[in-house]
Protein backbone atom coordinates (compact mmCIF):
# COMPACT_ATOMS: atom_id res chain seq x y z
CA UNK A 1 0.00 0.00 0.00
CA UNK A 2 2.96 2.39 0.54
CA UNK A 3 4.48 1.81 -2.38
CA UNK A 4 1.16 2.41 -4.27
CA UNK A 5 0.61 5.45 -2.26
CA UNK A 6 4.22 6.94 -3.22
CA UNK A 7 3.75 6.47 -6.64
CA UNK A 8 0.61 8.07 -7.04
CA UNK A 9 2.27 11.25 -5.19
CA UNK A 10 5.34 10.89 -7.58
CA UNK A 11 2.67 11.25 -10.50
CA UNK A 12 1.21 14.55 -8.76
CA UNK A 13 5.04 16.29 -8.41
CA UNK A 14 5.32 14.73 -12.85
CA UNK A 15 1.78 16.64 -13.30
CA UNK A 16 2.77 19.95 -10.99
CA UNK A 17 6.46 20.24 -13.14
CA UNK A 18 4.25 19.93 -16.57
CA UNK A 19 1.81 22.67 -16.10
CA UNK A 20 2.78 27.01 -15.12
CA UNK A 21 3.48 28.10 -11.63
CA UNK A 22 -0.02 28.19 -9.91
CA UNK A 23 -1.91 26.77 -12.97
CA UNK A 24 -4.26 24.57 -11.49
CA UNK A 25 -5.55 23.40 -8.10
CA UNK A 26 -5.10 20.18 -9.68
CA UNK A 27 -1.31 20.29 -8.73
CA UNK A 28 -2.61 20.03 -5.41
CA UNK A 29 -4.47 16.55 -5.35
CA UNK A 30 -3.28 13.81 -3.30
CA UNK A 31 -3.75 10.09 -2.98
CA UNK A 32 -5.01 10.10 0.56
CA UNK A 33 -4.69 11.77 3.78
CA UNK A 34 -1.37 12.74 4.72
CA UNK A 35 0.01 11.52 8.59
CA UNK A 36 -0.46 12.91 11.73
CA UNK A 37 3.12 12.09 12.48
CA UNK A 38 5.17 15.79 11.90
CA UNK A 39 8.73 15.15 9.91
CA UNK A 40 11.93 16.38 11.77
CA UNK A 41 13.15 18.66 9.17
CA UNK A 42 11.54 21.56 9.10
CA UNK A 43 13.71 24.55 10.52
CA UNK A 44 11.72 26.77 13.65
CA UNK A 45 10.39 30.02 13.25
CA UNK A 46 11.72 31.96 16.59
CA UNK A 47 9.04 34.60 16.48
CA UNK A 48 6.47 36.33 15.29
CA UNK A 49 4.19 34.47 12.51
CA UNK A 50 4.18 32.64 9.58
CA UNK A 51 1.63 34.07 6.93
CA UNK A 52 2.00 32.72 3.84
CA UNK A 53 3.93 30.13 2.26
CA UNK A 54 4.93 29.24 -1.36
CA UNK A 55 6.60 25.86 -3.11
CA UNK A 56 9.07 26.63 -5.70
CA UNK A 57 10.62 23.57 -7.12
CA UNK A 58 12.18 22.21 -3.78
CA UNK A 59 12.51 25.42 -2.05
CA UNK A 60 9.79 26.29 0.36
CA UNK A 61 9.22 30.32 0.75
CA UNK A 62 8.33 31.32 3.76
CA UNK A 63 6.69 34.96 4.19
CA UNK A 64 5.55 37.25 7.50
CA UNK A 65 6.54 39.30 10.63
CA UNK A 66 9.22 37.39 11.73
CA UNK A 67 13.10 37.95 12.39
CA UNK A 68 14.90 34.85 13.26
CA UNK A 69 15.15 31.28 12.17
CA UNK A 70 17.07 27.86 13.00
CA UNK A 71 17.45 24.67 11.52
CA UNK A 72 15.90 21.52 13.06
CA UNK A 73 19.19 20.01 14.02
CA UNK A 74 19.97 23.50 16.03
CA UNK A 75 23.39 24.07 13.97
CA UNK A 76 22.09 27.49 12.04
CA UNK A 77 20.79 30.21 12.69
CA UNK A 78 20.28 33.31 11.35
CA UNK A 79 18.54 36.60 10.64
CA UNK A 80 15.29 36.31 8.33
CA UNK A 81 12.97 39.65 8.19
CA UNK A 82 9.63 38.49 7.07
CA UNK A 83 11.38 36.07 4.40
CA UNK A 84 13.27 33.49 3.78
CA UNK A 85 13.54 29.70 1.96
CA UNK A 86 14.41 26.08 2.77
CA UNK A 87 14.74 22.77 1.17
CA UNK A 88 12.05 20.37 1.43
CA UNK A 89 13.50 17.20 2.23
CA UNK A 90 16.72 17.86 4.33
CA UNK A 91 14.99 21.27 5.79
CA UNK A 92 18.60 23.04 4.85
CA UNK A 93 17.89 26.70 5.24
CA UNK A 94 19.32 28.80 2.19
CA UNK A 95 22.35 31.22 3.27
CA UNK A 96 21.63 32.54 0.03
CA UNK A 97 18.14 33.83 0.15
CA UNK A 98 17.95 36.99 2.21
CA UNK A 99 15.63 39.66 0.71
CA UNK A 100 15.02 41.50 3.69
CA UNK A 101 11.81 43.26 3.47
CA UNK A 102 10.92 46.18 5.73
CA UNK A 103 7.26 45.37 6.66
CA UNK A 104 5.12 42.35 6.92
CA UNK A 105 4.88 39.47 3.62
CA UNK A 106 1.61 38.99 3.72
CA UNK A 107 1.21 36.77 0.54
CA UNK A 108 3.42 34.62 -1.73
CA UNK A 109 3.07 32.73 -5.26
CA UNK A 110 5.27 30.67 -7.15
CA UNK A 111 6.39 32.09 -10.12
CA UNK A 112 8.02 30.94 -13.59
CA UNK A 113 11.40 29.86 -13.95
CA UNK A 114 12.66 29.37 -9.74
CA UNK A 115 10.56 32.76 -9.01
CA UNK A 116 8.50 33.85 -6.44
CA UNK A 117 6.37 36.68 -6.50
CA UNK A 118 6.01 38.46 -3.31
CA UNK A 119 3.14 40.80 -1.72
CA UNK A 120 2.68 42.41 1.06
CA UNK A 121 3.24 46.18 3.40
CA UNK A 122 6.84 47.06 2.64
CA UNK A 123 8.03 49.42 0.30
CA UNK A 124 12.05 47.81 -0.04
CA UNK A 125 12.88 44.27 -0.65
CA UNK A 126 16.29 42.87 -1.23
CA UNK A 127 17.78 46.55 -1.28
CA UNK A 128 15.82 48.15 -3.20
CA UNK A 129 12.60 50.22 -3.46
CA UNK A 130 9.30 47.75 -4.03
CA UNK A 131 6.18 49.22 -2.97
CA UNK A 132 4.00 45.90 -1.55
CA UNK A 133 4.99 43.95 -4.30
CA UNK A 134 8.12 42.37 -6.49
CA UNK A 135 9.31 39.05 -8.03
CA UNK A 136 12.42 37.68 -6.66
CA UNK A 137 14.79 34.74 -7.94
CA UNK A 138 14.74 31.95 -5.28
CA UNK A 139 18.04 30.89 -5.95
CA UNK A 140 19.55 34.40 -4.82
CA UNK A 141 17.11 36.67 -3.74
CA UNK A 142 17.55 39.30 -6.33
CA UNK A 143 14.55 41.24 -7.65
CA UNK A 144 14.00 39.82 -11.62
CA UNK A 145 14.96 42.47 -14.08
CA UNK A 146 11.81 42.48 -16.11
CA UNK A 147 9.60 42.63 -13.48
CA UNK A 148 9.25 46.57 -12.47
CA UNK A 149 7.56 46.38 -9.77
CA UNK A 150 4.56 48.97 -10.77
CA UNK A 151 3.92 50.03 -6.85
CA UNK A 152 0.85 49.84 -5.11
CA UNK A 153 -0.97 53.30 -4.19
CA UNK A 154 -1.92 54.03 -0.16
CA UNK A 155 -2.61 50.35 0.45
CA UNK A 156 -0.97 46.77 0.95
CA UNK A 157 -1.28 43.24 -0.91
CA UNK A 158 -3.11 40.98 1.11
CA UNK A 159 -2.92 37.91 -1.26
CA UNK A 160 -1.62 36.74 -4.32
CA UNK A 161 -2.45 33.75 -7.20
CA UNK A 162 -0.09 33.01 -10.20
CA UNK A 163 -1.02 31.21 -13.45
CA UNK A 164 1.28 30.87 -16.43
CA UNK A 165 2.34 34.58 -17.67
CA UNK A 166 -0.53 36.07 -15.18
CA UNK A 167 -0.25 37.26 -11.58
CA UNK A 168 -3.34 38.16 -9.28
CA UNK A 169 -3.14 40.56 -6.19
CA UNK A 170 -5.48 41.94 -4.25
CA UNK A 171 -5.12 44.32 -1.05
CA UNK A 172 -6.59 47.62 0.21
CA UNK A 173 -5.35 49.72 -2.64
CA UNK A 174 -6.94 51.69 -5.05
CA UNK A 175 -4.54 51.68 -8.25
CA UNK A 176 -1.55 49.11 -9.28
CA UNK A 177 1.14 51.45 -11.36
CA UNK A 178 -1.69 54.71 -11.54
CA UNK A 179 -3.75 52.27 -13.11
CA UNK A 180 -7.07 52.12 -11.23
CA UNK A 181 -7.80 49.11 -9.73
CA UNK A 182 -9.86 48.51 -6.71
CA UNK A 183 -8.61 46.00 -4.17
CA UNK A 184 -8.01 44.08 -7.31
CA UNK A 185 -6.03 43.76 -10.07
CA UNK A 186 -4.35 41.23 -12.84
CA UNK A 187 -1.18 42.14 -14.33
CA UNK A 188 1.56 40.22 -16.64
CA UNK A 189 3.62 37.70 -14.83
CA UNK A 190 6.90 38.90 -16.78
CA UNK A 191 7.02 42.40 -16.32
CA UNK A 192 4.39 43.75 -13.36
CA UNK A 193 2.41 46.04 -16.17
CA UNK A 194 -1.33 45.85 -15.12
CA UNK A 195 -3.44 43.74 -17.97
CA UNK A 196 -5.99 46.43 -18.78
CA UNK A 197 -8.62 44.06 -20.11
CA UNK A 198 -8.98 42.96 -16.48
CA UNK A 199 -11.22 45.05 -14.05
CA UNK A 200 -13.96 43.14 -12.03
CA UNK A 201 -15.71 46.73 -10.59
CA UNK A 202 -15.09 46.05 -7.22
CA UNK A 203 -17.49 48.36 -4.98
CA UNK A 204 -19.30 49.52 -1.63
CA UNK A 205 -17.37 47.44 0.97
CA UNK A 206 -19.84 46.30 3.79
CA UNK A 207 -17.32 48.91 6.30
CA UNK A 208 -14.23 50.16 6.76
CA UNK A 209 -11.79 50.02 4.24
CA UNK A 210 -12.96 48.04 0.72
CA UNK A 211 -10.51 44.71 0.55
CA UNK A 212 -10.02 41.45 -0.96
CA UNK A 213 -8.38 39.35 1.64
CA UNK A 214 -7.79 36.43 -0.13
CA UNK A 215 -7.91 34.86 -3.69
CA UNK A 216 -8.05 31.23 -5.35
CA UNK A 217 -7.93 30.08 -9.17
CA UNK A 218 -9.96 27.03 -10.13
CA UNK A 219 -7.50 25.71 -12.97
CA UNK A 220 -10.45 25.98 -15.19
CA UNK A 221 -10.47 29.91 -16.01
CA UNK A 222 -12.18 30.88 -12.79
CA UNK A 223 -11.15 33.17 -9.77
CA UNK A 224 -12.82 32.89 -6.17
CA UNK A 225 -12.31 36.16 -4.59
CA UNK A 226 -13.43 37.23 -0.88
CA UNK A 227 -13.21 40.43 1.02
CA UNK A 228 -15.13 43.26 2.06
CA UNK A 229 -17.24 44.30 -0.89
CA UNK A 230 -21.29 44.10 -1.78
CA UNK A 231 -20.70 45.27 -5.42
CA UNK A 232 -19.16 43.20 -8.00
CA UNK A 233 -19.21 44.09 -11.29
CA UNK A 234 -22.42 45.67 -10.57
CA UNK A 235 -24.11 42.78 -9.38
CA UNK A 236 -24.50 41.97 -5.80
CA UNK A 237 -21.89 40.21 -4.16
CA UNK A 238 -21.66 39.79 -0.45
CA UNK A 239 -18.27 39.11 1.00
CA UNK A 240 -17.75 36.54 -2.13
CA UNK A 241 -17.56 36.09 -5.81
CA UNK A 242 -16.80 34.18 -8.78
CA UNK A 243 -14.94 35.93 -11.66
CA UNK A 244 -13.76 35.20 -14.94
CA UNK A 245 -9.56 35.23 -14.75
CA UNK A 246 -9.70 35.84 -17.94
CA UNK A 247 -11.62 39.38 -17.96
CA UNK A 248 -12.61 40.08 -14.05
CA UNK A 249 -16.67 39.67 -15.37
CA UNK A 250 -18.57 38.39 -12.78
CA UNK A 251 -19.95 34.90 -12.90
CA UNK A 252 -23.75 34.50 -13.18
CA UNK A 253 -22.84 32.73 -9.74
CA UNK A 254 -23.98 33.54 -6.12
CA UNK A 255 -24.68 33.07 -2.80
CA UNK A 256 -26.69 34.87 0.35
CA UNK A 257 -25.37 32.85 2.53
CA UNK A 258 -22.77 35.50 3.77
CA UNK A 259 -25.42 38.18 3.62
CA UNK A 260 -26.20 38.27 7.68
CA UNK A 261 -23.18 39.90 9.98
CA UNK A 262 -21.39 37.65 12.56
CA UNK A 263 -20.07 40.62 14.50
CA UNK A 264 -20.52 44.16 13.75
CA UNK A 265 -16.67 44.37 14.73
CA UNK A 266 -16.00 42.29 11.50
CA UNK A 267 -16.23 44.45 8.11
CA UNK A 268 -15.70 41.16 6.39
CA UNK A 269 -15.67 37.33 8.03
CA UNK A 270 -14.69 35.67 5.71
CA UNK A 271 -11.19 34.16 5.92
CA UNK A 272 -10.11 31.54 3.83
CA UNK A 273 -10.80 29.82 0.27
CA UNK A 274 -9.70 26.96 -2.01
CA UNK A 275 -10.98 25.06 -4.88
CA UNK A 276 -11.35 21.37 -5.06
CA UNK A 277 -8.16 19.99 -7.63
CA UNK A 278 -10.56 19.38 -10.12
CA UNK A 279 -12.18 23.35 -9.60
CA UNK A 280 -15.85 22.21 -9.64
CA UNK A 281 -16.20 23.32 -6.74
CA UNK A 282 -14.46 25.45 -3.37
CA UNK A 283 -14.32 25.60 0.24
CA UNK A 284 -15.10 28.94 2.07
CA UNK A 285 -13.71 29.00 6.22
CA UNK A 286 -15.24 32.02 8.44
CA UNK A 287 -14.21 34.04 11.91
CA UNK A 288 -17.13 35.67 13.55
CA UNK A 289 -18.98 35.49 17.42
CA UNK A 290 -22.34 34.14 16.66
CA UNK A 291 -22.73 30.08 16.68
CA UNK A 292 -25.49 28.14 16.21
CA UNK A 293 -26.92 25.29 14.07
CA UNK A 294 -28.09 28.33 11.31
CA UNK A 295 -24.90 30.17 11.30
CA UNK A 296 -22.09 30.86 8.51
CA UNK A 297 -19.93 32.08 11.26
CA UNK A 298 -16.70 29.74 12.60
CA UNK A 299 -17.62 27.29 9.97
CA UNK A 300 -15.93 25.53 6.75
CA UNK A 301 -18.54 25.48 3.88
CA UNK A 302 -18.66 23.81 0.43
CA UNK A 303 -20.13 25.03 -2.91
CA UNK A 304 -20.46 23.96 -5.88
CA UNK A 305 -19.88 25.79 -9.46
CA UNK A 306 -22.55 23.86 -11.70
CA UNK A 307 -25.56 25.71 -12.77
CA UNK A 308 -26.14 29.55 -12.35
CA UNK A 309 -27.72 31.91 -9.50
CA UNK A 310 -28.09 31.69 -6.55
CA UNK A 311 -26.59 29.03 -4.32
CA UNK A 312 -26.35 27.34 -1.02
CA UNK A 313 -23.62 25.38 0.67
CA UNK A 314 -23.32 21.71 -0.06
CA UNK A 315 -22.45 20.87 3.58
CA UNK A 316 -21.60 22.91 6.67
CA UNK A 317 -19.13 22.41 9.32
CA UNK A 318 -19.22 24.20 12.46
CA UNK A 319 -17.14 25.01 14.94
CA UNK A 320 -18.87 26.15 17.53
CA UNK A 321 -17.75 29.81 18.41
CA UNK A 322 -14.10 29.45 17.28
CA UNK A 323 -12.27 31.05 13.94
CA UNK A 324 -11.17 28.99 11.21
CA UNK A 325 -8.73 31.09 8.95
CA UNK A 326 -7.13 28.90 5.93
CA UNK A 327 -8.23 26.01 4.14
CA UNK A 328 -6.64 23.23 1.55
CA UNK A 329 -8.35 21.04 -0.48
CA UNK A 330 -6.48 18.04 -1.88
CA UNK A 331 -9.11 15.70 -3.14
CA UNK A 332 -8.71 13.52 -0.27
CA UNK A 333 -9.48 15.92 2.28
CA UNK A 334 -10.41 19.60 3.08
CA UNK A 335 -7.85 20.37 5.46
CA UNK A 336 -8.73 23.56 7.82
CA UNK A 337 -6.47 25.79 10.06
CA UNK A 338 -7.49 28.33 12.89
CA UNK A 339 -7.54 28.31 17.00
CA UNK A 340 -10.67 26.35 16.70
CA UNK A 341 -11.33 23.72 19.43
CA UNK A 342 -13.66 21.41 17.28
CA UNK A 343 -14.99 20.41 14.49
CA UNK A 344 -19.01 18.90 13.65
CA UNK A 345 -19.77 21.21 16.52
CA UNK A 346 -23.10 23.10 15.73
CA UNK A 347 -24.64 23.13 19.46
CA UNK A 348 -21.86 24.28 21.29
CA UNK A 349 -21.23 27.44 21.81
CA UNK A 350 -17.34 27.82 22.92
CA UNK A 351 -18.35 24.64 24.42
CA UNK A 352 -18.70 21.35 23.12
CA UNK A 353 -22.03 20.27 22.29
CA UNK A 354 -23.04 16.93 20.89
CA UNK A 355 -21.57 14.71 18.30
CA UNK A 356 -18.52 17.66 18.83
CA UNK A 357 -15.29 16.20 17.49
CA UNK A 358 -11.87 17.45 19.11
CA UNK A 359 -9.86 18.87 17.03
CA UNK A 360 -7.12 21.66 18.07
CA UNK A 361 -5.90 24.28 15.77
CA UNK A 362 -6.00 21.94 12.40
CA UNK A 363 -8.41 19.26 11.28
CA UNK A 364 -9.38 17.91 8.48
CA UNK A 365 -12.69 17.22 6.50
CA UNK A 366 -14.17 14.63 4.35
CA UNK A 367 -15.07 16.28 0.98
CA UNK A 368 -18.19 14.73 0.23
CA UNK A 369 -19.69 13.81 4.03
CA UNK A 370 -18.71 17.93 5.50
CA UNK A 371 -17.71 15.53 8.55
CA UNK A 372 -14.44 15.43 10.58
CA UNK A 373 -11.93 12.82 9.26
CA UNK A 374 -10.16 10.64 12.01
CA UNK A 375 -6.67 12.63 11.27
CA UNK A 376 -6.56 14.44 14.72
CA UNK A 377 -2.96 15.43 15.29
CA UNK A 378 -3.50 18.22 17.07
CA UNK A 379 -1.83 22.21 16.98
CA UNK A 380 -1.28 24.57 19.15
CA UNK A 381 -4.10 27.24 18.97
CA UNK A 382 -2.97 30.53 19.75
CA UNK A 383 -4.17 33.24 17.05
CA UNK A 384 -4.15 30.24 14.98
CA UNK A 385 -3.23 28.15 11.64
CA UNK A 386 -2.25 30.99 8.47
CA UNK A 387 -0.74 28.99 6.12
CA UNK A 388 -1.98 25.41 5.15
CA UNK A 389 -0.37 24.68 1.95
CA UNK A 390 0.01 20.70 -0.13
CA UNK A 391 3.37 20.11 -1.70
CA UNK A 392 4.75 17.20 -4.50
CA UNK A 393 6.81 14.70 -3.48
CA UNK A 394 10.58 14.82 -4.93
CA UNK A 395 13.84 13.18 -4.02
CA UNK A 396 13.51 11.23 -1.44
CA UNK A 397 10.53 12.20 0.21
CA UNK A 398 6.54 11.95 -0.35
CA UNK A 399 4.37 14.77 -1.07
CA UNK A 400 2.57 16.33 2.27
CA UNK A 401 0.92 19.73 3.91
CA UNK A 402 2.85 22.44 5.21
CA UNK A 403 1.47 23.88 8.34
CA UNK A 404 2.64 27.98 9.22
CA UNK A 405 0.97 29.79 12.54
CA UNK A 406 2.25 31.90 15.71
CA UNK A 407 2.46 29.00 17.22
CA UNK A 408 4.86 26.08 18.48
CA UNK A 409 3.68 22.94 19.14
CA UNK A 410 2.14 20.19 15.87
CA UNK A 411 1.77 16.82 16.29
CA UNK A 412 2.72 16.53 20.15
CA UNK A 413 6.03 17.91 18.87
CA UNK A 414 8.23 21.07 19.16
CA UNK A 415 8.24 22.60 15.36
CA UNK A 416 7.93 26.57 16.07
CA UNK A 417 5.69 28.05 13.51
CA UNK A 418 6.19 26.10 10.33
CA UNK A 419 5.82 22.02 9.60
CA UNK A 420 4.91 19.36 7.02
CA UNK A 421 2.67 16.24 8.06
CA UNK A 422 4.07 13.55 5.31
CA UNK A 423 2.12 11.60 2.80
CA UNK A 424 2.43 7.86 4.66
Amino acid sequence: MRRMILTAAGLCAALLAAVPAGAAAAADAQPSVVSADPVDWTPHVLDGTVRAIAVVGDEVVVGGDFSRVRSADGGTELARSGLFAFRLGTGALSTAFAPQPNGTVNALAAGPGGTVYVGGSFDRIAGGGHHGLAQLSVSDGAPVPDFTSPGIDSGTVSTLAATGNSLYAGGTFGAVGGTARPALAKLSGRTGAVESGFDAHLAQQRSGRLRVSTLALSGTGELAIIGTFTRVGGQTRNQLAVVSAATGAVRDWYTDAYRPDCNQAYNSYLRGIDFAPDGSWFVVVATGHEAGPSTMCNAAARFDLGGAGAHDPTWVNRTGGNTLLSVAVTGAAVYVGGHQRWLDNPYGNKSAGAGAASRPGIGAIDPDTGKALPWNPTHDRGVGVDALVPYPAGAGYPGGLLVGSDTEHMGHEYHARIGAFPLS
